[in-house]
């Protein structure tokens, strides 16, 4: 009796193995075809549909989550990189003969801004500005191309998704609406402002923008896993790079000279929101009574820069060193 039995129970697997063989790869899972009551139907081993990634047991599952936190600190770090470029070169073009820097500027917030909330609102659920997500749990989820299996070393199984949905495919998206909206709205502003500006002068910043979409584009297509786990201490780097660079070109060496200019000023405030953006991003805000005291950090590179400036004077180095000699 339990030689049969065994044998029944051995036949029972094999026929199970048979039927459903194992899913291999690391992404790769079997889509519901079907839903009796508890039993589910499934389809073969292969690449699940978008907007859906594997469980544990290898079923393609909806990503019916939300984004926390840290994923939409990302998702704001990618939205501000073409605003903060069109600033920049904005700037950079603008010179100080131009009066229409201004209006420049708030026509790129506007055509940021406007690109976020529709990119929001195509995104699933439609005409909603919340979205349904899936939870990253480690870097390959980024990049599932890489993990397509060949099980006789010969046939490769194509199982490369977007284990990460929406955050991979929704930047793109965004930097779409983002390139139309500015080559919709910035030509007929330059056009009509930008009387300061010679002819050859006045598109150079959207000539700037058509170089670095495809850019940003390609670095988010190669590197969005990267960026997404180190994009805080890129913010907080670059900020403060950034920071000295602009204050030894401006030649600012004590309060007083920051006080002169008011552009000096909101060049200022807008590093301390970029180093706050970027603690909030490290910290996650998780504990308040241990994170929130750390924003107290914001103005202390500005600080130790205008006290230390003044020893650190090139001309005083030299003639200081000049008389030691």
């Amino acid at each position: 009796v339990e030689d049969r039995s065994a044998t029944v129970t051995g036949c029972v697997l094999l026929a199970a193995v048979d039927v459903q063989p194992a899913c291999l790869g690391l992404y790769c899972g079997r889509t519901v075809l079907s839903v009796n009551g508890s039993v589910e139907t499934y389809g073969e081993c292969g690449v699940c549909p978008r907007g859906q990634r594997t469980d544990d047991n290898k079923i393609c599952r909806e990503c019916m989550g939300s984004p926390d936190r840290y994923d939409w600190l990302y998702l704001g770090f990618m939205a501000m990189l073409p605003l903060v470029l069109h600033w920049f070169f904005i700037e950079w073009y603008s010179g100080k003969k131009s009066s229409s820097a201004l209006l420049q500027h708030v026509t790129a917030l506007l055509e940021c801004s406007i690109a976020a909330v529709v990119t929001l609102l195509v995104s699933d659920p439609v005409s909603s500005l919340h979205i349904r997500s899936c939870k990253v749990k480690k870097l390959s989820d980024w990049y599932t191309m890489l993990y397509n299996p060949s099980p006789d070393y010969v046939t490769t199984v194509h199982c490369t998704h977007e284990a990460v949905y929406p955050l991979y495919t929704i930047v793109f998206i965004y930097y779409a609406f983002c390139l139309v909206l500015m080559m919709l709205l910035r030509p007929l502003l330059l056009k009509k402002i930008s009387c300061g500006l010679g002819k050859s002068d006045r598109f150079k910043s959207i000539y700037a923008a058509l170089y670095f979409f495809p850019i940003l584009t390609v670095l988010q297509a190669v590197g969005g896993g990267l960026l997404f786990y180190a994009f805080p201490y890129i913010i907080l780097v670059l900020s403060l790079v950034t920071l000295a660079v602009y204050m030894s070109a401006s030649e600012v060496e004590s309060f007083k000279d920051l006080l002169v200019r008011k552009k000096r000023l909101v060049v200022l405030f807008s590093h301390w929101l970029l180093h706050a953006y970027g603690i909030v991003s490290i910290s996650k805000l998780d504990k308040l009574e241990q994170d929130l005291p750390l924003l107290a950090l914001v103005p202390a590179p500005a600080l130790f820069y205008l006290l230390t400036a003044k020893y650190t004077e090139p001309s005083r180095i030299l003639s200081e060193g000049g008389n030691g000699h």
